[in-house]
């Protein structure tokens, strides 16, 4: 049921639904302080009152339990009939008097009249000045002619005084019927049953209206935020859906970026290499016809100087484009494994600058993607090759390992280290922003790690696959 509760009712239902039940609590335990105050209130004005009614009657009468220790016959004569003739019998239906050491002095049971019983309960209380009063079980032993008359009986003990010093002659104990006094209580439980009931409806009114409002506030709240929520979540679909695409592109992008390389590098070969070359072996020639005619005239003048610079001029040419041509096209890496494609950058650094690289390669794949081992290859070969320029080439190490999903490679070099902040902010690091840029273009993350005199770490972690990539 709690669950069922929680599922199918609204905040403000539950509130209304719980707070029915606990307001409905707190104003029966409220009610019943209440009617308990009302009660005991009631009780005690009730015989107050009947209490300075009934010493005024019997105080008189009383006074010479100062110097006797009972009542004489005249008195408890007019007691008789002060009960007899209904001017006290109308309220009350019994009557006692105490002498101060607990002797009854005067009772409407005669036998029980000149007996001592305990001074407990309401004597003592009244033994101190008090008028108490209580609604009695009649269950002592002096109660055996009350228990004739009811099962239960208002028990007043009331002090009557001395008029000179004000000191306690005795006590009267009278008993009244509960029927008239429960009317009146009746008729005040209502009143503060009513009272009681009309204030918690109208704060049960009026906070379950501000709950209410607040819970339509918060259920509007939540229905724009779910609203929001879902909208969120569609544009993070289509995000993830625009990453991979972009992924996907720059993953095509790297490898078509390869081939275009490829074609230039065979197009600056075959076409303007060619051109220089064939232009520097007729330049040969010319020279050589030149250096003849002018040694035959044994002279020597300033155009064959002209002529040789020019010849020299389009070697260098030659050799600098043959270098780039060189540097832009790949060896093809498509047949090669992960571990051969890293063994081939590591070996054409080698042959290139005459230095040894310490290469750990750990449970490689066999094959990742295209555009993959080009990254992979293009990281290798220029990190090493900034390290040669930069770091003069000291202890360079280079590890592949594979950790998840993910290909790691750490390029390392113990040479003189450079303040990566100052080094990249200046212009012209052509290469650390490549080696970037190709890496980010895969979904990888690439890092430069160097301080002075502590050598370079360069790492960068390549995925091992990439959705719907075009090998070819």
């Amino acid at each position: 049921m709690p669950s069922l509760t929680k599922r199918n009712l609204t905040f403000a239902q539950q509130y209304i639904l719980i707070s029915f039940v606990v307001m409905l609590a707190s104003m029966l335990i409220i009610g019943l302080w209440v009617t308990q105050l009302i009660e005991r209130g009631v009780t005690s004005q009730t015989a107050a009152v009947t209490a300075l009614y009934v010493d005024s009657y019997l105080a008189p009468y009383v006074q010479e339990l100062q110097t006797q220790p009972t009542l004489s016959d005249a008195n408890i004569a007019f007691f008789e009939r002060l009960m007899a003739d209904n001017r006290l019998g109308q309220q009350i239906i019994s009557l006692k008097i105490w002498a101060p050491d607990g002797t009854v002095v005067y009772s409407q049971d005669p036998t029980i009249i000149g007996l001592k019983y305990p001074i407990e309960a309401g004597l003592a209380i009244a033994l101190t000045g008090s008028v108490h009063s209580e609604r009695s079980a009649l269950d002592r032993a002096e109660h055996a002619t009350e228990r004739q008359t009811s099962e239960a009986l208002i028990e007043t003990y009331a002090p009557i005084r001395s008029p000179g010093d004000g000191q306690i002659v005795a006590v009267s104990e009278f008993y009244q019927t509960t029927e008239q006094l429960d009317e009146v209580i009746l008729a005040a439980q209502i009143r503060s049953w009513l009272v009681v009931g009309l204030v918690m409806l109208a704060v049960y009114l009026i906070l379950a209206g501000l709950v209410r409002r607040a819970s339509n506030t918060i259920e509007a709240q939540q229905s724009a935020l779910q609203a929001n929520v879902e909208m969120l979540s569609q544009l993070l679909g289509q995000n993830e859906i625009l990453h991979d695409r972009v992924r996907r592109a720059a993953a095509r992008t790297t490898a078509l970026n390869e081939r275009y390389l490829r074609r230039i590098a065979a197009d600056l070969h075959d076409g303007p290499a060619q051109d220089l070359a064939l232009a520097l072996l007729r330049l040969e020639a010319v020279a050589d016809a030149c250096d003849q005619q002018f040694m035959a005239s044994q002279q020597q003048p300033l155009v064959h100087d002209d002529l040789r610079m020019v010849r020299q001029a389009v070697a260098s040419a030659m050799a600098e484009l043959r270098t780039i041509s060189a540097g832009l096209r790949l060896p093809e890496l498509d047949p090669l494994t992960t571990e051969e494609c890293v063994q081939r950058a590591v070996r054409d650094y080698e042959q290139k600058t005459e230095r040894t690289v310490t290469l750990t390669c750990c449970d490689l794949p066999a094959t990742v993607p295209l555009p993959v081992k080009i990254t992979l290859y293009r990281v290798i070969r220029e990190a090493l090759n900034n390290s040669y320029y930069h770091a003069e080439g000291k202890q360079q190490a280079v590890d592949v390992c594979v950790d998840g999903q993910t290909l790691r490679v750490e390029v390392m070099d113990n040479g003189l280290g450079f303040d990566t902040q100052a080094t990249l902010a200046a212009k012209g690091r052509l290469g650390v922003v490549s080696m970037a840029e190709r890496v980010g273009a895969l979904g990888g993350e690439f890092s430069l790690e160097s301080e002075p005199g502590r050598g370079t770490i360069v790492r960068a972690s390549l995925p091992l696959t990439i959705p719907e990539v075009e090998n070819a």
